[in-house]
């Protein structure tokens, strides 16, 4: 006998199988083919060890792209009042330095005489010309007027960096967040000529005082400082690592973009984007 669901008259099926050209891919959603073909050694004759030259440059102008990306949310966080939110980001941002920081190993196998076989083929080029490095500087806080001109050239970098260097660095807002919440942030460090480096402020280093000694009721703040201070500590890091190799491979040769090369890279390693964090360690306890 014959059941009421076989005895039922079948629907069609509606629902069809997607055909290979319309689904979403791998290759295809991140777009491989431009990124895989982006390689193009110049060098005539060719040298094998370019290619890890451009890959490195590459993979780092990348994890520049993906900082750039993180430090504008956390800026934008801050300017919104969410510090808890900006420390997220912020804990995301060190682990892209440490990225930054651990490829320079890679490029440290190259050999001087690996490095001279196709060094020509740089011609003028330089990482001094990085515009992504250069706008990273600039929202730390290292501003810059004289490195405008570089950009000329495009007028996308250009505006860019303008807009950088006429903007509030990440520590600026950070001051402005502690002058909205209450703390006695100096006026002048919170409304400023913002195209100007930023100079330290004992007042700021007072404020910074009272955040330290008091963790339990300004832990936000307290634990935004401390982000900062690795933030700061990556940075040099990977300048330190950038001096190093380079001079492991061109020992004191002048840099291709015209500069000094390792002495100009030494003096990199000195510049501080938040001073105070630095000076209120020795205030602590006094």
């Amino acid at each position: 006998m014959a059941t009421k669901t076989s005895e039922r008259k079948r629907k069609p099926r509606t629902d069809t199988v997607p055909s290979p050209e319309s689904q979403i891919h791998y290759e295809s959603y991140l777009q491989l083919d431009k990124v895989l073909n982006a390689q193009e050694p110049v060098g005539d004759p060719s040298r094998h060890d370019e290619m890890l030259f451009i890959i490195q440059h590459q993979v780092a102008e990348l994890w520049f792209k993906l900082a750039l990306h993180e430090l504008d949310a956390a800026i934008d966080c801050l300017k919104k009042d969410e510090i808890a939110r900006s420390i997220k980001v912020v804990k995301r941002l060190k682990q892209v330095q440490y990225q930054l920081i651990s490829q320079w190993s890679v490029l440290a196998t190259l050999t001087p005489s690996e490095y001279t076989g196709f060094r020509d083929a740089l011609g003028t080029s330089s990482g001094i010309q990085s515009p992504q490095y250069r706008v990273l500087e600039f929202k730390f806080g290292n501003k810059d007027k004289t490195m405008l001109p570089m950009f000329r050239h495009k007028l996308e970098h250009y505006r860019r960096l303008k807009n950088a260097l006429e903007s509030p660095s990440f520590y600026d807002e950070f001051l402005r967040y502690l002058y909205r919440v209450g703390h006695r942030v100096p006026y002048e460090c919170v409304e400023r000529d913002w195209t100007e480096p930023y100079v330290m402020h004992p007042g700021v280093v007072d404020v910074l005082k009272i955040i330290y000694e008091r963790p339990d009721e300004y832990w936000a703040a307290y634990e935004l400082c401390e982000n900062l201070v690795d933030v700061e500590t990556n940075f040099q890091a990977w300048r330190f690592h950038h001096m190093k190799t380079v001079e492991r491979i061109i020992g004191f040769k002048k840099g291709t973009g015209g500069t000094s090369g390792v002495p100009f890279l030494k003096q990199a390693i000195d510049i501080t984007f938040f001073p105070e964090l630095a000076a209120v360690r020795t205030k602590i306890g006094e």
